[in-house]
């Protein structure tokens, strides 16, 4: 009898065994089929051999920020940031400012139709610094990552939202595609968009770490959320154009219906703190309008119209 289960025993271990074989096998034939349509180009750059390694950075950041991070600074004073966070934010405006310049040299000012734009994957000078440009906006979003992290080590853990978390977890996931299958095109005009509204809003940033002798030069906060409505109109507007388009054969029709979604969904998020804060808000005293401007924006889009980031 003891005989018969151990017999039988072995035989499910075999089977669970030979199971386990054939779906990683399946796996991989699914997985090299798939890379098989990548761009050679970049196949070689870093983080981009496979989505394997950003999948663990974002893990990692995401266990850092919700869990680990705020266990660590529980009973630990606050970091003082002030002149990391200068450095921080005008080193990323620097770097949005670039990233204009080459985005808009590489195609946007130099042939684009802003209509529908296909992806060069030639080898040409410019196909190339198009697609380095790509690599470039998905290498940022892990540098944008250090908003979470500056926020964990201030224990400023209202600003850790759902929201936020997702965004900057969600960015890096999904452009590792762009840049390994569709590293140009109409599809990069959102990150044109994104890089200018960077440069005025981490000039912001930048400015307000500064400390409160800056504060007489940022009149210009109230309209932080208009300029992030107009982002999103603008990029909904130009990737819905594909479905009127005759005849558009953009490579990787995929990545128009995700960042149309993405665009819809922040233009619903901004509409709703705009009616709470501006709206609805201007019936509430101004110690409450204070406080549901903040409640709204907290984490939305990178948290770019929180006014009290680095208070």
């Amino acid at each position: 009898m003891d005989k018969n289960i151990s017999g039988s025993f072995c035989e499910l271990q075999g089977f669970l065994k030979m199971e386990i074989f054939n779906i990683k096998s399946s796996v991989a034939l699914i997985y090299d089929e798939f890379i098989q349509n990548a761009d050679s180009r970049t196949e070689n750059w870093l983080l981009m051999s496979s989505p394997i390694p950003q999948t663990v950075i974002i893990i990692a950041y995401i266990y850092f920020v919700t869990s680990l991070g705020p266990k660590m600074m529980e009973n630990r004073k606050a970091f003082d940031l002030k002149g990391i966070l200068i450095v921080y934010n005008f080193g990323v405006v620097a770097l949005s400012v670039y990233m204009i310049h080459e985005f808009v040299m590489s195609g946007w000012g130099t042939g684009y139709s802003f209509r529908c734009d296909l992806v060069d994957y030639s080898n040409s000078p410019q196909a190339i610094r198009m697609a380095e440009t790509c690599w470039l906006y998905y290498f940022s979003k892990f540098i944008e990552m250090l908003d979470t992290i500056f926020f964990v080590l201030r224990k400023k853990n209202s600003q850790l939202t759902f929201l936020h978390v997702y965004h900057h977890a969600i960015m890096p996931f999904t452009w590792w595609f762009g840049v390994r299958f569709s590293a140009g095109g109409l599809g990069t005009f959102h990150a044109l968009l994104n890089s200018i509204v960077h440069v005025i809003m981490y000039t912001y940033y930048g400015l307000t770490a500064m400390g409160p002798n800056y504060q007489k030069y940022l009149w210009w906060k109230k309209y932080l959320t208009t300029i992030q409505l107009i982002q999103f109109v603008m990029v909904t507007t130009h990737i819905s154009q594909y479905f009127f388009i005759k005849d558009c054969n953009y490579q990787f029709p995929i990545f128009v219906y995700i960042i149309g979604l993405y665009g819809l969904i922040f233009l619903f998020l901004f509409l709703n703190f705009w009616y709470h804060a501006y709206t609805k808000g201007k019936r509430l005293p101004k110690v409450l309008q204070a406080q549901t401007w903040a409640h709204h924006t907290n984490g939305v889009m990178n948290g770019n119209a929180d006014h009290e980031k680095y208070q």
